[in-house]
This record gives structure tokens, sequence and C-alpha cells, in this order.
């Protein structure tokens, strides 16, 4: 190629390269200018115009929105009120039965022919529980009257001698020495009567005892005796609870034995549930050295609701709890339902000026019924959360309405 083609058309590509850049250049120019003009006309004034059916828009007014903060729970509330709560002391101990009897076998060698009480029965005073066969004791009882009889009829013979003795004496008829003889024979005689008489009375003594028989009314606990058998003196029949009278022997430590005067009312409850009025009998005189334990001796009088008490709900070996009334105190109280109990600690919710509640730690002490006393902790003047505290937390905002609202 030579350079009088190529001039030409170099020419070309620089007169296109320049339009374009002058078309790009105007494009801006243009741009930039149109942005002013519509400023301009958007700030100059308008020429009247007709009113418009259309309302002229208001500008939005900022309004400022009030976060009110939603409650926890809604809740009523109580305040403690002084009550007077009966003082009490708990104890556990025994049942145990007041006296219990040993009812043995007073002859020996004999053999049982009939027993006519076993455990449980209900006997009197001289009542035949057991009889022993009496054959070889009526014999013995036969010889004792024939010695008496035959010591008696040597008696006589001796008296009669004696008396004529004396009657010769002063004659000399008989000597000092006779004399003093038919003396002394009756003298003999005398005693050996009395000796024939003891031995019978001794028999007759034997007879009797081979019936035996209860020394009081009461209730029998136990029989060991058998048909048959051949016991010996002192050998135990039969136990006898005397009266049918229980105790209750509560074990308290000795600082509270102290604190129960003799003649407190006390209320036992069974195992089975059936409570029992008591009366403080006596207290034991001595502690036990290991347990630095004392015993109260209580009678049992009688069940509190005779209606609903079983007979026998009490029996000799069982243990019960009871209470001893030691008079009374005056108490702030709580339902239970305000306390709330935590870890092992106990809390109420008290409700501020600004409904907000704060955890507060009680003790608790005695409950009658569905009060609680709080011994520590609160005032009179406190308003606390009735139920449901196990749901709130210290600062919680609670909705306090009434009592029978909150219910529902």
């Amino acid at each position: 190629m030579n350079r009088t083609e190529t001039k030409p058309r170099a020419v070309g590509l620089l007169t296109t390269l320049l339009v374009t850049c002058i078309g790009l250049g105007m494009g801006l120019y243009g741009v930039n200018a149109a942005e002013p003009s519509q400023a301009t006309a958007a700030s100059a004034p308008k020429p009247t115009e007709k009113p418009s059916a259309k309302p002229a828009e208001k500008p939005v007014e900022k309004v400022a929105v009030k976060v009110v903060a939603k409650a926890a729970l809604t809740v009523a509330v109580v305040q403690a009120r002084s009550t007077t709560l009966p003082i009490k002391l708990s104890a556990n101990g025994g049942v145990a039965a007041w006296q219990e009897a040993s009812i043995g076998a007073e002859v020996s060698g004999l053999r049982i022919a009939e027993i006519n009480a076993a455990v449980g029965y209900q006997v009197k005073r001289g009542q035949v529980l057991a009889s022993f066969a009496t054959e070889s004791v009526q014999a013995d009882v036969a010889l004792a009257r024939a010695m008496l009889a035959e010591a008696q009829a040597n008696a006589a013979d001796a008296t009669l001698n004696a008396e004529r003795a004396r009657a010769v004496q002063a004659s000399g008829a008989i000597s000092a020495q006779q004399f003093n003889q038919y003396v002394t024979q009756d003298q003999t005689a005398k005693a050996r009567v009395d000796s024939a008489s003891a031995q019978l009375d001794s028999q007759l003594l034997r007879l009797k005892h081979t019936k035996v028989v209860a020394p009081d009314f009461g209730t029998i606990s136990a029989r060991s005796a058998t048909v048959g058998s051949v016991v010996g003196a002192g050998t135990e029949l039969f136990k006898l609870i005397r009266q049918g009278r229980l105790e209750w022997r509560a074990e308290v430590t000795s600082s509270e034995l102290a604190r129960i005067p003799v003649g407190s009312a006390v209320t036992v409850t069974a195992p089975g549930g059936v409570q029992f009025k008591g009366k403080v009998r006596m207290l034991a005189p001595t502690v036990d050295a290991q347990t630095r334990n004392g015993l109260v001796y209580v009678d049992l009088i009688g069940p509190v609701d005779a209606g609903a008490a079983p007979v026998g709900a009490f029996k000799p070996g069982m243990y019960a709890k009871g209470e001893f009334e030691l008079g009374s105190s005056v108490a702030l109280t709580v339902p239970q339902s305000a306390v709330v109990v935590r870890d092992g600690f106990s809390y109420v919710y008290r409700v501020g000026a600004d409904n907000l509640v704060s955890q507060l730690k009680v003790q608790t002490g005695r409950m009658v019924g569905d009060h609680l006393e709080i011994k520590t902790g609160v005032g009179l003047e406190d308003k606390l959360v009735a139920s449901g505290g196990s749901f709130l937390s210290q600062g919680d905002l609670v909705k306090v309405v009434p009592a029978l609202a909150a219910a529902k």
C-alpha cells in the first residue's frame, strides 16, 4: 500500500473520533444545564391558580410511642395478721400397759386340767382362768383332817390327866415329878393340835390354789398355759393388762422435760390416724445417760372423736406420736400458699407501691389449719402475694386484683 491511499483513510478515522467526543460533551452539558433550570422553575413564584377540589395534604407529625411493661402475673395480696396460737411440743414414744400383772401357778407338781381364758379376753376380778387336777390335794386334805382329829383326841386325854393331877397334888398322892409330867403332856397335846390344824389349813390353801383366778379386771395379753402340762410353783401362765389401762411413754430431751408440767393435756395419734386424748401422769425421775432423753408417762383417756375411733386403736408395743399442749402465744400468720420454699429456705413476695415484687426471706414456725406462723421477715403493713409466688422473681411486675378475680 502507498502513502496516497493511507492518508485519506487516517483522516476519516480522526474525523469520526472528533465527532464522537463532541457529541459526548454536548450531552453532558445538556444534562447539567437542565438541572439548574428545573430548580429555578421550582423556586420561582407560580402564577395564581384556581383552587383544586383535592385538599392539600398535611405534613406528617411524629408521635412519641411509650413502651409499657407487661405484668408477669395477676395476683391477689394479703397481709399478715396477729393470731393467738397454741404452744405445742411434739414427741414420739411407745405405747405400753399401765401395769401388766403376771399370773402364775402357786402349787407345784399338779396337772392343768382346764383353761378358761385366752389372749384378748376381758376378765373380771376373781374370775377362774385355769384349773388344776385336785385328786392328790384332796387326799392330802383328808389326811390332814385325820391327823387333826387324832391330835385333838390326845389333847383331850392329856387335859383330863392334868386336871386329876392338880386335884390330888395337895394330898401328896403323886410326886411333884409326876405332876409336872401330866402338865407337860397336856401342853404338848395342845401344841400338836395346833400343828395339825395348820397342816390342814395348808392343804386347804393348796386346794384353793388349784384354781387360777384373775387378781384384777383387765385384758389377757399373753398365755403360756396348756392343758395337760405339769408345772412348778411360780411358773407364769397368763399376763394381764390391769384395768385395761394403756399409757404412752414419750421420749423428750432433758431441756424439753423441764417444760412439761404434770397434768398437761396431750393428743396422741395412733399409726392408723386415730387420735386419743391423754394426760401427763408423771415424769421420769432420771434421764438416760447415753441418749440424754427422759420419759414422760401419759395416761390414754379416750378417743378425741368417740364415734370414729375403732375399738383397740392403741395396742401395747405400738410406736406413736403426740403433742403436748403447753399454753398459747400471739404470733403473725399468713396463708400457707403465700410462702414459697426454695433451696431449703422459705420466702414471701412483697408487692410495692409500683407493683414490683421483692423477695423476702422469712423464718416459719407453727402451723394451724392453712395458716403458717412467720417469726421474722414480715410486718403487719406488708402486702404479700397470696399465691403463685413460685412463678415470680425479684423485681417482677405484677397486676394486683381482688382475691376472687385472681382465683378465677
